[in-house]
Parts: C-alpha cells; sequence; structure tokens
C-alpha cells in the first residue's frame, strides 16, 4: 500500500511539474508549437546531377535516386539484362518457369543497393515482372527498406 502511495505520489510531481513548466513558457510567450519541415524531394535529371556532382546528399528522408517522380525523367538503365528486352509489353502472368528462371537470375546478380534502380529500369523498358517472383520482390524491398530505416 505504502509503494502505491509512493507511486503515485511520483506521477503527481511530475505532472505538478509539467504544468508549471507549461505556465512559465506560455508566460515568456513561447506559445509556438514546432514544426518538422518536409523533406525535399530532388527531381533533377541524371545529367544535371552529373554536373553539379551532387548525386543525393543523405539528408533528405527520400532520396533522390530512390523517387518514382525521378523514373519519368530518366532513361532506363541497363543491368547487363538487355536479354529482358525480348519481353517488352507482355503480361506479368504470361511467362513459362523457364523464363522467370532468367528474371531470378539477373535480380539476385544486381546488387541491393541498386535493386530498386533495376526494378525502375524494368518499367521503364515496359517489361512486366513475373506473377511468381512479385512477393519475392515486395518482400525483398521492404527488408531494404527496414535496413536503411535502422541506419
Amino acid at each position: 500500500m505504502t509503494s502505491l502511495f509512493i507511486l503515485l505520489g511520483i506521477i503527481l510531481f511530475f505532472v505538478v511539474a509539467l504544468y508549471i513548466s507549461n505556465a512559465i513558457q506560455r508566460k515568456k510567450g513561447n506559445t509556438k508549437q514546432r514544426e518538422t519541415p518536409r523533406p525535399a524531394i530532388d527531381v533533377r535529371t541524371k545529367q544535371e546531377r552529373a554536373r553539379d556532382n551532387s548525386g543525393c546528399c543523405g539528408a533528405h528522408e527520400i532520396c533522390e535516386k530512390d523517387s518514382l517522380i525521378a523514373a519519368f525523367k530518366e532513361e532506363p538503365e541497363y543491368f547487363d539484362d538487355e536479354e529482358l528486352d525480348r519481353f517488352q509489353n507482355r503480361d506479368s502472368d504470361s511467362y513459362t518457369d523457364e523464363e522467370v528462371d532468367k528474371f531470378r537470375e539477373v535480380f539476385y546478380s544486381v546488387l541491393d543497393e541498386e535493386k530498386p534502380q533495376w526494378m525502375r529500369s524494368l518499367q521503364l523498358r515496359e517489361i512486366a515482372v513475373p506473377d511468381q517472383m512479385k512477393d519475392e520482390i515486395v518482400l525483398f524491398v521492404s527488408d531494404l527498406r527496414e535496413a536503411k530505416k535502422h541506419v
């Protein structure tokens, strides 16, 4: 019973201290709430970035190289996967097992940090990812994003 009174006393102390602190701040005129600025997204083309020699500075939550907006401004980048161009304008559910294996081979040969760029390259080249691989890719990309959050 005594420990309950001590706990309630501590809680009451902190509530009163918070109230006094807020009253002092209001009296000083500090009534402004903090606002966090929105992260800027760089949508410059690859040539403009090369001219500036800046790339991603790491200060933004969303880096330009991972931005889907930038996908519409870039030319497709090839990752030694020119053989996949034969699948252009094809439905994602029409691939055979051998063709899916070809996609897997390329996917796992690309460096982990370049996989989102490879996916964007396929999108720009109008190559649909096979349905059999979509779950794998989504799982991998979500793991990659989680790893970026913790860095």
